[in-house]
């Protein structure tokens, strides 16, 4: 099965809970894939593919279907994963052509979907059993919080058993039972870890670690076994106290969502209503200290609501009609009446739980490497240190396994240099580091999609930023209607409502909101076309209508007078509309950030260069590059050409940080070094695009996220040259001068300690 076919199963939020739909999608994918069986009394799916084909991708690939579509349920499982027949709520239609393409076998255990084909095609089937898939539920809102939460309190107290049992059998008259004891303690995670290796088909420092402690035992050097287990035992588990703190900060961000709405119907008749079942369009009531259960709009009434669960802004937000609420966040005061936006699975609050899951999956560059290292290390080691067993018996003369008071055996020296060639620390330095600068960032509004774009934003060397709603509020407020010539005003209003209230863009937003406060009719339109980077045209009472930059409407097929008009005052924008002898103009307003000069100057003080891409008039550009001393500005921009400024740059080797939030800054933010989106509200294509999302819709975070990258760079750096270092100089006196095990079991776990400790710096660092 090919790597795609587990992202081409839908995007975001629209992932299908249906076996038929995710089966289907996974044929499609890969030809040589004939059928899937699930078995539900053995626990198991089975494949039959025509030919030869990758077991491990298929396995490993439709485990991952099979996991996220139920994922994507919500707890509503497929009802033929569960041995129903047939499923009236399939996506699928019983006529549609997917369907036509595939046999569906229900039994009363299992349940088998296989292409239609030729009847003596299943003769020639290959079959492959795999176990099945361990499923997470939708309720754990990180994956592995489990893992870690409580693990590392077991493995601490074991650690600790480890310890005093092995200082009881050093100091006491038992010291055969208590050791044993000590190991049992020190090594039970230990083996465990072994045993999941090992059925995976893979082996890691854990091996190493449980063979050197065994060793150990075999020559009679129980202490120095000990030691090395209550070591090891203590740094797993302050790994997974430095992973469970870090989870614990991420999921600090998040309140309990609610979980049912009041439901108000076209005759003003209230119920409760489960979020699940929750549509764009439904009207809600909301009572002052309620959560918004959805992401809506006012429709009546006034209030305000506290973002600060996800938007970490702590001053309450007013909210009038027109103005939109999040899923999560809490109504103060007023009651109101919304229409929802978008369902709840598809909330702002969704989609930052969603990018914090992949984030933490999303592996560094240095992390994948080390990864690799790992493995393919662990084997050098085990062979160096057979090696190195034979070299000191048969070459250099000394005991096989029997120490003396003036030289150790061969298997002694060979089991210290086990251990201090162990890539513990390394294989520790990254992922440590990497997800204390994730939950450092999310505690303050700034989500990391996976470690790469850590250590990215440190390299680059070019800020590009959009203008609207990122060096400016984003909150456009229509400040007047013009039409030419005069007397038309309402007229030129109402066809620009109609036009905007299908678009998500700011200046549409501004217009919506100023259309539904204003009560104006939204009019039936005609061969609605969205025209990038230039605006939007319609048919209505059969002329055409043009709404968006003044020089499209002038090069149009239908000129109109708007090219004898004087611009609009400087820090105004202008939406132009014509429609046959009607013209007319809507300005808005849009203020600075309070904070952006400042970031400004901040970033050049890090010595970085600052440039403005905006589709904006070019004089308003330039007023703004006065303004905050920008070092360049590139005004009266499409989408592409923002991509071709941002390709520019990346061919004269200055990587490129491009800020934006709209669905026309998509592709700049694709083709930068990192993508850095603004705020919960930017668009799904932004958010999509984006390795970097500024929940705070604060520019200042942007700094904050660059000296964190910078940072953890370091952090990074000196982690890698400290466990790297550690190695070399051990491994050097073990193969030349020897030193005793306890030295080099100390040495190596010491290394460890540093490391992560050194890592969680980055947690409880201050801004």
């Amino acid at each position: 099965m090919s790597s795609q076919a587990v992202a081409k199963t839908g995007p975001v939020g629209t992932e299908s809970n249906c076996l038929v739909q995710t089966v289907a999608e996974a044929m499609k994918n890969e030809p040589a894939l004939e059928a899937v069986r699930f078995d539900r009394a053995r626990r198991s799916v089975s494949v039959a593919t025509l030919g030869k084909s990758n077991n491990a991708d298929l396995e490993r690939n439709l485990m991952a279907l099979v996991q996220q579509m139920e994922l994507a349920s919500q707890g509503e499982r497929c009802a033929l994963l569960d041995g129903t027949p047939d499923c009236s709520a399939c996506p699928v239609p019983h006529g549609s052509e997917q369907r036509r393409k595939i046999t569906i076998q229900a039994e009363p255990d299992a349940t088998t979907i296989s292409r239609v084909t030729c009847p003596t095609a299943p003769t020639f089937w290959r079959w492959c059993e795999f176990a099945w898939p361990r499923l997470v539920p939708r309720k754990v809102l990180l994956p592995d919080e489990a893992d870690h939460e409580h693990e590392w309190k077991e493995q601490l107290l074991a650690a600790i058993l480890c310890g005093v049992l092995g200082l009881t059998a050093y100091f006491g008259l038992f010291s055969g039972l208590f050791y044993a004891l000590a190991y049992l303690a020190g090594g039970w995670f230990t083996a465990h870890e072994i045993w999941e290796r090992l059925r995976q088909r893979t082996l890691d420092v854990h091996f190493l670690m449980l063979t050197v402690a065994v060793g150990s035992a075999c020559i009679g050097a129980w202490g120095e076994g000990a030691t090395l287990l209550f070591l090891f035992s203590f740094s797993g588990a302050l790994e997974h106290y430095a992973m469970g703190r870090t989870q614990r900060e991420i999921r600090s961000l998040f309140r309990s969502a609610p979980k049912a709405a009041t439901l108000v119907d076209q005759q003003g008749n209230e119920r409760s209503v489960p979020v699940e079942q929750l549509e764009p369009g439904l009207r809600l009531l909301v009572r002052p200290g309620e959560q918004f259960p959805a992401d809506a709009e006012i429709v009546k009434g006034q209030t305000a609501s506290d973002e600060s669960n996800l938007t970490g802004e702590g001053a309450p937000v007013e909210k009038n009609v027109g103005d939109p609420v999040l899923a999560g966040t809490l109504n103060l005061w007023g009651v109101v009446e919304v229409a929802v936006l978008r369902r709840a699975r598809e909330s702002a609050l969704q989609k930052i739980i969603h990018l914090i899951q992949k984030a933490q999956h999303l592996k560094a560059p240095a992390q994948r490497f080390t990864d690799k290292f790992g493995t393919n290390y662990t084997y050098a080691i085990l062979s160096l240190s057979l090696a190195m067993f034979f070299v000191w018996w048969l070459g250099l003369g000394y005991e096989p396994f029997v120490s003396t008071a003036l030289q150790p055996s061969a298997f002694y020296r060979s089991m210290t240099v086990l251990v201090v060639a162990s890539p513990c620390a390394l294989v520790l330095s990254i992922p440590s580091a990497v997800l204390a600068a994730i939950a450092w960032a999310a505690r303050r509004g700034i989500l990391f999609r996976g470690g790469a774009a850590v250590e990215k934003l440190a390299e680059v060397r070019v800020v590009a930023l959009d203008k609207t709603g990122t060096l400016t509020t984003g909150e456009l407020k229509v400040e007047r209607v013009e039409s030419f010539p005069a007397g038309r005003e309402h007229d030129v209003a109402e066809l620009a409502y109609s036009l905007e209230k299908l678009s998500n863009h700011p200046l549409a937003r501004a217009i919506s909101r100023y259309g539904k406060q204003q009560g104006l009719t939204a009019l039936a339109l005609a061969r609605v076309e969205s025209v990038t980077g230039l605006g939007i045209k319609a048919e209505y009472q059969g002329h055409s209508v043009l709404l968006g930059r003044r020089e499209w409407l002038v090069a149009s097929p239908a000129p109109t007078s708007g090219a004898e008009i004087p611009p609009a005052d400087m820090g105004l924008s202008e939406v132009w509309l014509a429609s046959g002898a009607l013209v007319g103009r809507l300005l808005l307003r849009d203020d600075l950030r309070p904070q952006a000069a400042t970031v400004i100057e901040e970033l050049r003080r890090e010595g970085l260069e600052t440039v403005v891409l905006t589709g904006d008039r070019r004089a308003t550009a330039e007023n703004l590059k006065r303004r905050l001393h920008l070092d360049d500005v590139r005004a009266e921009l499409k989408p592409e050409e923002k991509v071709e400024v941002i390709r520019s740059f990346t061919e004269r080797n200055q990587l490129v940080a491009m800020v934006g939030d709209g669905v026309n800054d998509a592709p700049s933010l694709a083709a930068a070094h990192v993508g850095v989106a603004m705020g919960a509200r930017g668009s799904d294509a932004a958010l999509e695009q984006a390795e970097v999302v500024l929940m705070h819709d604060r520019l200042e975070n942007f700094l904050n996220a660059y000296r964190l990258s910078q940072r953890a760079r370091r952090v990074i750096r000196q982690n890698v040259f400290l466990s790297l270092g550690t190695v070399f100089v051990l491994v050097t006196l073990a193969l030349f001068n020897g030193i005793p095990l306890t030295v080099g079991v100390v040495g190596h776990e010491g290394s460890t300690v540093v490391v992560v400790l050194n890592s969680l710096r980055l947690l409880f660092a201050r801004g």
